[in-house]
């Protein structure tokens, strides 16, 4: 064992010899990832031993009584002490013995939980998920506290032995689900997961290089267990501060939680103003360019849209250029210490946007609609998602800049028909909507007050379709 985990080479590896009722009793540890203060205590209790040295029982057995801490397995293979040492347990082998004791007494470093920068809300818990998974689905524990919540763990990775767990509800979830995920993570074969939840993805959905997001992700605890308690199954991955939510659909990545903390008829149009954001992020700029080429489409009374002046650029350039000026202003606002990045917008927005108009590179209305554009994409919860709707609007432009008012209506046509086709774990992408379902599809369009939404969506196949008790109803 001293070999194969190079014990004598690497300096965070250690082994501490104690000698115990005239028996050589060793035990292992990675530092930085042992809670100091257990590993003392059960030292000391150890130690204290060797003052009684007439017990007759096993030393195997006394050990395993004294050892005070909550959480104590034994193993019998070098393999699984291996395995253990490194997760960042503690092992303890006896002089003599087939089985060491595997004390759990894990303390990742990490931070504290906090209100995740993605899903903000402006009332509601500010505890989020992190990079620990004892702690994810304690969070997720503390709000659902039922006896048919499951957490079910594997470790996939041949050198990284990541662990990730599966949530559901045991009398909710669709057991055909279940079987399917664990199947398909069972079957992950790779050096390691050091990428986390996007990797198991990859895995999982086997996406390609399709753009949209077949699964959701959520970092706030409150908006996992409501996806539990609907009939959804969760998957944890430590390391990895977000959890994913299968099965979803498109309408699951324009859902946001501030909809659900403010009153229906608010929670409603905050939803609408979402809804006309992401189409708007869609379907602006081809459309605005279709009436700049063919202005004889427009109305008489709104006949002044379109650039009313002469340019040497292109318009469909312009537009390329000023969209994707914008992505670069993203990517450097990732990059960007945040003091810094509120300057840099300040000097993208003012200096260089007016300067480029005044040189005339562009006209004043490619800025105005690729901004609108933009914040469009802004406003749409999921970031998989936005981008995703961001290539499909580029793609767009390219084909009414080439084909006019054909291409808008063939693309647009191909668009929704690629949308039909994607299935997320045999889930229809687009369901409520294709296939039709009247009931869930107001239910996406309006937000219903709680005590009126007492029913789980058909789409998850739960087990119990009624969320309240049969008095209740």
């Amino acid at each position: 064992m001293v070999t194969r985990i190079g014990l004598d080479e690497s300096f965070d590896l250690g082994v501490r010899k104690l000698k115990i009722l005239k028996k050589d009793v060793h035990f292992y540890y990675v530092n930085g990832l042992c809670d100091t203060q257990f590993i003392l205590e059960i030292v000391e209790e150890l130690v204290e031993i060797n003052d009684n040295e007439r017990l007759s029982t096993h030393l195997y057995d006394i050990i395993r009584n004294r050892i005070v801490h909550q959480s104590v397995e034994p193993v019998e293979t070098v393999e699984d002490v291996i395995d253990e040492v490194l997760s960042g347990l503690i092992a303890f082998v006896v002089e003599g013995e087939d089985k060491a004791l595997i004390v759990d007494v894990r303390s990742y470093p990490g931070r504290q939980p906090s209100e995740p920068d993605t899903e903000k809300v402006v009332r509601g818990s500010r505890d989020g998920y992190v990079e620990n998974i004892i702690v994810n689905t304690a969070l997720t524990r503390r709000r659902i506290r039922d006896g048919r919540l499951r957490f079910e763990i594997f470790r996939i990775g041949e050198r990284s032995k990541t662990d990730i767990s599966i949530a559901y509800m045991k009398d909710v979830a669709n057991p055909s689900l279940i079987k399917t995920i664990k199947k398909e993570l069972k079957t992950i074969k790779i050096d390691g997961l050091t990428m986390a939840d996007k990797s198991v993805e990859e895995f999982l959905v086997k996406q390609g290089y399709n753009p949209y997001p077949l699964v959701r992700y959520t970092e706030r605890a409150d908006v996992a267990a409501t996806h539990i308690l609907e009939g959804h199954v969760l998957i944890f991955v430590d390391t990895s501060p977000s959890v994913i939510i299968t099965p979803t659909t498109y309408f699951h990545h324009l859902q946001h939680a501030e909809e659900y903390r403010q009153s229906p008829t608010v929670g409603t149009f905050v939803r609408w103003a979402r809804f006309i954001g992401v189409i708007a992020s869609l379907f602006l700029l081809p459309l605005w360019y279709l009436f700049v080429v063919d202005p004889s489409l427009l109305p008489e009374k709104i006949a002044f849209v379109g650039p009313n002046e002469q340019t040497n650029v292109p318009v469909i350039i312009q537009i390329f250029l000023a969209d994707l000026g914008i992505e670069f202003l993203r990517i450097a606002a990732i990059h960007t210490p945040t003091p810094l990045s509120t300057a840099m917008g300040l000097i993208a927005a003012v200096l260089i946007g007016q300067i480029a108009i005044d040189v005339g590179l562009f006209v004043p209305e490619v800025i105005l609609y690729v901004a609108v554009a933009a914040i469009g994409t802004f406003s749409t919860p999921s970031y998989e998602l936005s981008v995703a709707n961001k290539i499909v609007r580029l793609l767009l432009l390219g084909i009414v800049a080439i084909f006019h008012i054909p291409g808008f209506v063939i693309g647009s046509t191909l668009y929704v028909l690629a949308m039909v086709c994607i299935r997320s774990l045999n889930t229809p992408y687009l369901w409520p909507f294709i296939p039709f379902n009247p009931r869930a599809f107001i239910e996406i369009l309006v937000r219903r007050s709680v005590p009126s939404s007492n029913i789980r969506p058909s789409i998850v196949k739960p087990r119990n379709r009624y969320k309240q008790p049969v008095k209740s109803r």
